[in-house]
């Protein structure tokens, strides 16, 4: 009994938020699967800024930053969100992996303090979410330990999801993998860093989002 009245809660308070004409949208994801070269792509074609800075050393964004009033428009169709880019989420951050990306120790230990607080507040906002894409490398495997802690949290939440499948411009890249790995929501293959199947992720994103 107690089940059924929590799906009809869910039922309605996610209803009420697909049809709210403003939402707040979150980029979730393990460190450099291309978050924010994603957000990047966004704001640069709706708002003509980038959002934030890409790196290749792991937890580059290590604070929420949030692009206020993105207006997007696809075949007469309108929708309008903040965009959340959050910290990478990883299991562990140890300064060491740091180091082997070439940061001095104090700079490493720097960086792994603020990442452990980065993951912690991204945990945190996910209760601010309305719609969060997943942003997974699709070279990589999606079974790890991280990708099903972000899909169980989101579970728990019954928050709506997309899932991309980033740098699919890549040889190693397996959109089918990543599809198999998550049959239980929308999957889209795309390179954020060269805007391939943009076009896809905008169409997906309003099926998503209501």
């Amino acid at each position: 009994m107690l089940a059924v009245l929590k799906q009809f809660i869910n039922k309605v308070f996610r209803d009420i938020f697909r049809k709210k004409r403003h939402i707040k949208l979150g980029l979730y994801g393990p460190p450099n699967a291309g978050k924010t070269t994603l957000a990047n792509k966004i704001c640069t074609d709706w708002l003509g800024e980038e959002m934030g800075t890409v790196s290749d050393i792991p937890h580059e964004t290590r604070e929420i930053q949030i692009k206020e009033q993105i207006n997007i428009k696809s075949n007469g169709k309108e929708l309008s969100f903040n965009l959340v880019d959050t910290p990478g989420i990883a299991t562990k951050v140890d300064f060491e992996d740091f180091l082997k990306s070439g940061l001095n120790e104090k700079e490493a230990k720097k960086r792994a303090k603020e990442a452990t607080k980065g993951i912690v507040d991204a945990i945190k906002w996910l209760d601010e979410m309305d719609v969060v894409i997943i942003v997974l490398d699709a070279t990589k495997d999606p079974y790890s330990q991280v990708n099903i802690t972000i899909v169980g949290n989101l579970q728990a939440r019954n928050i709506p999801v997309m899932i991309i499948a980033n740098k699919i411009d890549l040889k190693k890249a397996d959109l089918k993998r990543v599809e198999s790995a998550f049959p239980q929501y929308p999957v889209v293959g795309i390179s954020a860093k060269y805007g391939t199947q943009i076009e896809a992720f905008y169409e997906s994103l309003f099926t998503v989002a209501g």
